[in-house]
């Protein structure tokens, strides 16, 4: 067996919608999934379905861990089991090489479970860390990510752009722990029209078939942050 055989390309399907696949947003990013197939026949494929999935808390004692580690003081004893849900969700994020997010605009913004996942995930020591002169630095690097989002109304124009909360809000928070490869597929004018929504969702599909073509979403693979092993030093054993 090659042990040394690099291992294909692995791909974490996050899902913010109830409706799942069935969903606007879904059909969009099911035809860029069989697009990316067709040019990666490894690709590794893990779903996360933020609406079915287990989270781990965001608040009582993972919240009191979370500012002992920015700190520098290590979790309680009694918080370390609590906190490992934490971990193991950070690691399943920090496993992937490439990321899909599919993501309809809710009332402006993204839906709260996106946000919770992100507040799970978005740790010291772990996707970024200050340093000594108190700036903030990514420490995700290597990664991609693809934004499969739908709207009910039509927000590419520049007219309706300062309405938009989604893809200013997810550039800045996955740049903020080192992810700024960042490609937005959108499907606008759902709500509008049966005419706006064939045309937002065969325009978005047409572009998901040519980012999988044109192969920019493929990682580098010599920068995966998992291989750089990012933990908080207060947590390794």
């Amino acid at each position: 067996m090659d042990t040394d055989r690099n291992p294909g390309t692995r791909l974490l399907h996050v899902i913010c919608t109830p409706r799942g696949l069935a969903s606007n947003t879904g059909r969009v990013s099911s035809c860029l999934l069989e697009a990316l197939r067709e040019q990666d026949d490894e690709l590794d494929v893990r779903t996360l379905d933020l609406f079915r999935a287990d989270l781990p808390s965001v608040a009582g004692r993972n919240i009191e861990t979370k500012y002992r580690l920015m700190t520098g003081q290590e979790p309680d004893e009694d918080a370390r089991e609590s906190w490992h849900e934490i971990e193991q969700t950070i690691d399943q994020f920090l496993a992937a090489d490439v990321y899909l997010l599919t993501v309809p605009m809710w009332n402006l913004g993204i839906p709260y479970v996106l946000k919770y996942y992100i507040d799970a995930i978005v740790q010291p020591g772990y996707l970024f860390r200050y340093t000594p002169d108190g700036q903030a630095e990514g420490l995700v690097h290597g990664k991609k990510m693809i934004v499969v989002m739908s709207s009910g109304g039509d927000y590419a124009p520049d007219s309706m752009r300062p309405f938009d909360f989604v893809e200013p809000y997810l550039r800045a928070i996955f740049g903020f722990v080192g992810i700024t490869d960042i490609t937005f597929l959108r499907a606008g004018g759902m709500d509008v029209s049966p005419d706006s929504k064939k045309a937002g969702q065969k325009g978005a599909i047409a572009a998901a078939n040519e980012l999988a073509r044109g192969g920019a979403w493929r990682p580098e693979r010599a920068e995966r942050t998992r291989e750089q092993g990012v933990m908080a030093p207060a947590l390794v054993a």
